[in-house]
């Protein structure tokens, strides 16, 4: 009996190696690289032998491969050689949708050029390619379909999509060109990204990588140059958070924002880290923190992040939105919470033309009875262009408590040139240094509707004819120390709206006329 478990062992044994080892060839179930013939049921055919077999390697040679939808199985892994292509299809009828769902702007979506739905042990990885054609795509499909674009745009497939899978690996290649979203990640444990580059723009909704509501994930060294987001975490589903995450050594350039959380946020974002990232060129916000579907968006920090052109560098935003994605399969949240963030060692440059205008660095802001608590800004450094009037000081803000969370949401303006924080409880900001172009009469620094606010050894630069270099209103609590601030102003400190009893103004140096006014209205 001993030495017949033995052998059936050593069967067994045997054949896992061979999967192991198994390799096979798009070419040898009829695939053609010559960019012209579509290889969908070739390049399956393939798939399903290798899974079948128990797993293995499919290999796509040199050569330019047009299909449409391909999927992945379980234990496989799609091999790129050098010079490869998988070229996605221009007909949008070559696209199939395995799991359907509806995105932040209410559109419907999820068909997909490269899919991998309910499996294990997959990986995507070589130096070849995959160029999914989305403008010639979008102007094949124009000629049909007649509905607006802002509809229209959902029918377009995803260059990939992984779904509810696990052991995930995403290694070398390059992802180009999609016609919706570039890599959308969903609920997926164990996910690993490393080398990828990402080129994706020409239409709109070229998000670069989005990570929904996976966990266990490390991303790093990639390049990604996006249309639209580059760096996207997200919760479309209310049943699985984005956590235990690790990312670093990420160059981002982005026609929106390049570090994105939460424009779809119905399940929690915890356990995140991000560092030592390049964001450059990017025209809608370099940090955007958000949670406005119910998520519990704690335990973040980021750090050591350099910007260069980028349009407002900081937003962190706790709203009341309350989308639902996943028709029929999920429920409304209520309002969720926003603590615990730390962003550390980031040196900006603001661009000058920016959405608000003029510019601001970092904008924070909850809504009235929930409130964005334990956030601290340590060793922040902004340049920007200045330019802000009296006028523009008392700018207010709308609440857009239930708007899509954007930084123009807020606009034309906000009152304070570097950090404008409203519903906040427990902001440390601490060295924190700005640099102007241009006079700005408006308050460095403003916080309205806050407790708890700690401002210490920031540097100020020197402007002329400021009502207040930091302006609290209706603040409860607030120590202000150690800070260093040029120029001249009415008073260092203005307070509103607050008797003030609890607000320590000590051991600055300034030279403003007042150290601290109390307006009582």
């Amino acid at each position: 009996m001993r030495t017949a478990i033995l052998v059936i062992a050593a069967i067994c044994l045997g054949h896992l190696l061979h999967a192991r080892q198994l390799a096979v060839n798009i070419k040898s179930f009829g695939a053609t690289g010559d960019g012209t013939t579509l290889n969908s049921t070739f390049i399956q055919r393939a798939i399903d032998s290798c899974s079948s077999a128990g797993g293995g390697k499919v290999i796509v040679p040199a050569g330019r491969f047009l299909t449409g939808t391909i999927a992945l199985k379980s234990n496989v892994t799609l091999m790129l050689e050098r010079d490869a292509v998988i070229v996605g299809s221009t007909n949008v009828n070559d696209y199939r949708n395995l799991d359907p769902f509806t995105d932040g702007l209410g559109v419907d979506v999820g068909w997909a050029l490269v899919v991998a739905v309910d499996a294990k042990n997959i990986a995507i990885e070589g130096e070849g390619a995959i160029d999914g054609q989305g403008k010639q795509l979008k102007e094949v499909q124009i000629a049909t379909d007649t509905r607006p674009e802002g509809e229209r745009w959902g029918r377009r497939p995803f260059l990939l999509r992984v779904v509810r899978c696990e052991n995930v690996r995403v290694q070398g290649v390059k992802l180009m060109f999609s016609a919706a979203w570039t890599s959308h990640y969903f609920q997926c444990n164990r996910l690993h990204i490393e080398d990828v580059k990402i080129i994706s723009h020409g239409v709109a909704h070229n998000d670069g990588m989005d990570i929904d509501g996976c966990q266990n994930v490390r991303i790093s060294n990639c390049d990604i140059e996006s249309g639209d987001d580059a760096l996207c975490f997200k919760t479309t589903s209310s049943t699985m958070a984005c956590k235990d995450i690790v990312v670093t050594g990420l160059r981002l350039k982005s026609g929106h924002g390049a570090i994105k959380m939460g424009t779809e946020s119905m399940a929690p974002f915890e356990n995140i880290k991000i560092s030592n990232c390049h964001i450059y060129n990017t025209n809608n916000g370099g940090i955007k923190l958000l949670t406005v579907d119910g998520a519990h968006l704690r335990n973040v920090e980021i750090s050591d992040i350099t910007m260069v052109n980028v349009k407002t560098p900081i937003l962190l935003r706790l709203g009341s939105r309350l989308s639902v994605f996943r028709k029929g399969k999920d429920v409304q949240q209520p309002t969720g919470t926003f603590e615990n963030v730390v962003i550390r060692n980031v040196k900006a440059e603001a661009a000058a033309d920016a959405q608000l205008k003029p510019p601001s660095g970092i904008l924070i802001t909850g809504v009235p009875g929930h409130y964005i608590s334990n956030v601290t800004l340590d060793n922040i450094s902004i340049k920007l262009a200045g330019g802000g009037n009296a006028a523009h000081s008392r700018q207010v803000v709308p609440e857009a408590i239930d708007k899509y969370p954007e930084v123009k949401t807020f606009g034309p303006l906000v009152p304070a040139y570097g950090i404008w924080a409203r519903h906040v409880k427990g902001l440390k900001l601490n060295r924190i240094s700005f640099t102007l172009d241009s006079n700005d009469v408006r308050p460095a620094i403003i916080c309205e509707d806050g407790d708890a606010i700690s401002i210490t050894n920031c540097d100020i630069p020197s402007t002329t004819g400021a009502e207040a270099v930091i302006r609290l209103e209706q603040v409860n609590k607030a120590t202000i120390t150690g800070n260093k601030v040029e120029g001249n102003a009415a008073a260092l400190v203005r307070v509103e709206k607050s008797d003030g009893k609890k607000i320590k103004v000590s051991q600055n140096r300034f030279s403003a006329t007042s150290p601290v006014k109390y307006i009582h209205h």
